[in-house]
């Protein structure tokens, strides 16, 4: 309580010299600082104890000052500090940590019954989850040990029920996964199957002692992905070191055909980027999509191709350079995927007649029944057997313009006269009918009837999109450039594809 009474007494202090500092600095408004402050060490003298009025007196003194602006300033000082002190006696008082009020406080907790938790969980129906992929060589029984499954009667459901025996034709890598009682008893077996684009979940499950199996559409996941090559032998060589699967790879051949011809045009260092989607379920890949966007360095120029959804096409759509041109031209450079010239469009010795004869088309060698695409769209004008032609198929396409193909082992099925024909669709099959002295494609190419050189007649693009599509293409060009960036281009220059 000393301490207390002290603290107090010094506050009060404050208070007083507050109030005359007041006083001090009406007084210094009036030109009577240094008077005024001697009064006030006088005053002070009296009022504080004997202890504190020296030190006060020779505070007040220095503060006095020799100058007007020194004595207001002092003053103004003076008067916020007195301000702060009694703010500080206005406090209201704390209790010391040994005075604070203790109150114990008991309560009865309820203990949860652990024996009654433990009954329910014995009560439901326990079961077990396992995962296994299929090995090869593996059999029905191997499969089912390894899921944990100990049922005869589920095995020789799978062996009899057609839908169920697919299981034991899945290829090594498939993934299976089981759920069975504690005994071994098998409660659900599912697996996902491919039926060309279709992908579905195959179930088989218990119900009392009989079991049922049957199929599900299966819940997708889209994923996008970015892989880049170089050409080192071969484009289907490059894109098995960068991981890209196969029919990704045939997407762009069929992509880049109009410009680049893949058996003769690649180069060592050439360079690819592509962009394509892939689809998943369960955390495994089922099946590749369509690439969406893609650049190709051929002997330093670099073409590139986005592509467009269009539900008019017979596609769904179609690939255009980044600002809006179509990159299908109207015709193929090739009417084969891949291949090389055996002879070309010149006057020549025919190998046949043995006599010096103008060739009036180019052809493409490759082993028998590779498959001839048609080079453009159009309607099927001839398809038949001609002398010297052997199997021909003759197609007329739009603006008097027409093609040849012939020396064809077999026809596509059911391709007939009158039969639209859309770019790239089979049309037939390499073969050597007629006066040829090996297997390959001779490819004619016309214009209002008269042969020209198909390898170097400037051809014409597809129609580019209209205004209203436009817009909406260059929010998908834009997305898709920004991916192609990122995964770099080999030198600076870049070729639209369709130029």
């Amino acid at each position: 309580m000393l301490l207390k009474d002290k603290f107090l007494s010094i506050l009060r202090q404050c208070i007083v010299l507050r109030q005359i500092l007041q006083e001090a600095l009406h007084r210094a408004a009036q030109r009577a600082l240094k008077p005024a402050l001697q009064r006030v060490l006088q005053h002070a003298s009296q009022r504080f104890s004997p202890g504190l009025s020296p030190r006060l007196s020779q505070l007040l003194q220095l503060l006095a000052g020799t100058t007007r602006k020194t004595r207001i300033i002092s003053a103004a000082a003076l008067f916020f500090a007195a301000c702060a002190f009694g703010a500080a006696g206005m406090a209201p008082d704390l209790p010391d940590r040994p005075d604070l009020p203790i109150r114990s406080v008991q309560l009865n907790l309820n203990l949860p019954d652990l024996s009654q938790q433990v009954e329910q969980l014995a009560d439901q129906e326990q079961y077990y989850s396992s995962e296994e992929r299929v090995r090869s060589g593996d059999t029905l029984a191997a499969l089912l040990t390894r899921l944990g499954v100990d049922d005869d009667t589920a095995a020789g459901f799978i062996k009899s029920d057609t839908l169920a025996h697919t299981v034991m034709q899945l290829h090594p890598g498939k993934r299976l996964r089981a759920q069975t009682t504690a005994q071994g008893e098998l409660l659900q077996l599912s697996t996902t199957i491919a039926d060309g684009d279709s992908i579905k979940n195959l179930l088989i499950t218990r119900e009392g002692n009989r079991f049922k199996s049957f199929e599900m559409p299966a819940t997708l996941e889209r994923r996008i992905e970015m892989r880049s090559g170089e050409i080192h032998s071969s484009l289907f060589a490059a894109t098995d070191a960068a991981q890209i699967p196969d029919a990704i790879a045939s997407q762009m051949v069929d992509m880049f055909s109009t410009e680049v011809n893949f058996a003769s045009d690649l180069r060592r260092g050439d360079h690819f980027n592509v962009v394509y989607e892939t689809f998943w379920h369960n955390g495994e890949p089922v099946r590749t999509g369509r690439v969406l966007a893609g650049e190709f360095t051929n002997d330093g120029e670099t073409y590139q191709a986005i592509w467009f959804d269009d539900p008019n096409s017979p596609q769904g759509g179609s690939y255009y350079t980044p600002d809006g041109k179509s990159l299908k031209k109207a015709f193929l450079k090739s009417p084969l995927a891949f291949t090389r010239i055996s002879s070309g469009f010149s006057m020549r010795m025919h190998p046949i007649l043995g006599i010096w004869k103008q060739h009036k088309g180019v052809d493409f060698a490759a082993p028998t029944g590779t498959p001839i695409h048609a080079s453009g769209d159009g309607v099927i004008d001839f398809v038949g057997t001609q002398t010297g032609y052997g199997n021909v198929v003759g197609i007329q396409h739009w603006d008097h313009y027409s093609t040849l193909y012939g020396h064809m082992s077999r026809f596509a099925a059911g391709l007939h006269k009158g039969e639209k024909v859309t770019q790239g669709e089979v049309i037939g099959y390499v073969g050597q009918t007629g006066w040829a002295t090996g297997p390959h494609v001779h490819y004619e190419f016309r214009i209002n009837n008269v042969p020209r050189d198909p390898m170097s007649i400037a051809v014409p693009n597809a129609q580019p999109l209209v205004a209203a599509q436009l817009q909406h293409f260059r929010v998908v060009s834009t997305d898709m450039s920004r991916r192609l960036a990122l995964l770099g281009v080999p030198d600076g220059s870049t070729k639209l594809a369709s130029k």
